[in-house]
């Protein structure tokens, strides 16, 4: 085993770093459970020595107070600064231990006439609770064991002192093996998580976008959508074009699928070159409030040959219309191989003040599609500009 992932749990440095966050919020919580118990404790101390009970006197009642309010103190910083506690945690879990191994030595002084039982108690419970550098973890403990051992002998008789340097020697052995055993596995759970969080962010982006255009699937555009109208401001100008390939199926069965797979992915490019990369919303992510009241517009593909965006930044129709037939002329340009020109119908609505889903918008830019086909194909039409037209017309398939 290499001397670095030694100090580390049999992990290298850089593992350790990765699951720092994890560690944080474990090491803060079993913090916030060490200072309850302790509070408990002390409390329970501080009853006993007000009654005289269990061998506990009325003297030895402002020292289990004074812990009993630095525990107090203790939570309240954790439960105010809980930012500022879990970032600082390692820093914290320290506190917490010298002042636990400081407190275990004081009680074996208070009782000098009997081998000391809290010190080993606290030791123990401090040794499987924590994740730290293990170097610092035995240096701790080893400092503070001395120490014990020290007062031990310089004010308990020959033979207590001598029961607790072999009870001291053999908690730290157990305690010392156990905490690197529990501690590198806690650790290796870390890891595991962080693997299986890659995983699922991997599949995630899977499901998220189109693997032949990298635009948004089907269900993450709508769902990101959705979003959008419930944090888009009011009076906000949003287009919904949808765009379907004219003829896609004879491309396909002419020129065959790896042709029609180029076309697929060709449309997609120009789609996101006109709409402007830099405000085209493409992520996996679930977007914050911040992004979404942001002027980005999104794309994803529908499937087969048919295509949606959600446009936003343009103030009216007359500065959408430009966009889209700067779209429809690229693609009517396209020329490779055999092939002469993508035609393309659009079927173009907008937003409604109030809409909270696509379902609506949806529909008329649908029906404005159909009518783009009816008419010619090739071409873009706003719903706004032949609802009375179609007024009453069923949907019929393409």
């Amino acid at each position: 085993m290499e001397h670095k992932s030694f100090f580390y749990y049999g992990y290298d440095k850089e593992t350790y770093i990765d699951c720092l966050d994890m560690i944080r919020l474990y090491n803060r919580k079993n913090a916030i459970i060490m200072n309850a118990w302790f509070f408990v404790v002390n409390l329970l101390y501080v009853v006993f020595s007000s009654f005289n009970l269990f061998g506990v006197t009325v003297e030895q009642t402002p020292f289990y107070a004074t812990y009993t309010i630095i525990s107090i103190i203790y939570a309240l910083i954790m439960f105010f600064f809980q930012k500022e506690t879990e970032r600082n945690s390692t820093v914290f879990v320290y506190i917490l231990m010298a002042g636990m191994y400081t407190y275990g030595v004081l009680k074996s002084i208070m009782h000098p006439y009997m081998p000391a039982i809290m010190y080993l108690t606290m030791y123990l419970l401090i040794n499987l609770l924590f994740i730290g550098n293990v170097i610092r973890v035995y240096l701790l403990a080893i400092f503070s064991t001395l120490t014990f051992l020290y007062t031990s002998f310089l004010l308990k008789t020959f033979s207590i002192a001598y029961h607790d340097m072999y009870n001291v020697f053999m908690t730290m052995l157990l305690a010392g093996g156990l905490h690197y055993m529990f501690q590198r596995e806690r650790l290796g759970q870390f890891v595991m998580y962080k693997k299986n969080l890659e995983i699922q962010r991997e599949l995630e982006i899977k499901s998220s976008f189109d693997s032949l255009t990298d635009l948004l699937s089907r269900g993450r555009f709508f769902s990101i959508a959705e979003k959008v109208l419930l944090a888009m401001e009011k009076d906000e100008y949003v287009a919904v074009c949808i765009l379907d390939l004219d003829g896609f199926k004879q491309i396909n069965d002419k020129l065959g699928h790896q042709m029609g797979d180029k076309v697929i992915q060709t449309t997609g490019k120009i789609i996101v070159d006109v709409v402007d990369e830099k405000k085209l919303f493409k992520t996996e992510r679930m977007t914050s409030l911040w992004d979404l009241k942001m002027p980005y517009s999104i794309a994803g593909r529908l499937g087969g040959d048919e295509f949606i965006i959600l446009m936003r930044g343009k103030k009216s129709k007359d500065e959408v219309s430009p966009l889209l037939q700067n779209m429809l002329d690229r693609l009517n340009s396209v020329r490779f191989d055999s092939f002469d020109g993508i035609h393309a119908s659009f079927g173009v609505t907008q937003i409604i003040d109030g809409e909270t889903d696509m379902d609506g918008a949806y529909s008329r830019a649908d029906s404005a599609l159909y009518e783009s086909k009816r008419e010619g194909k090739n071409r873009i039409k706003f719903y706004e500009d032949i609802k009375e037209d179609i007024k009453g017309a069923g949907e019929e398939k393409r």
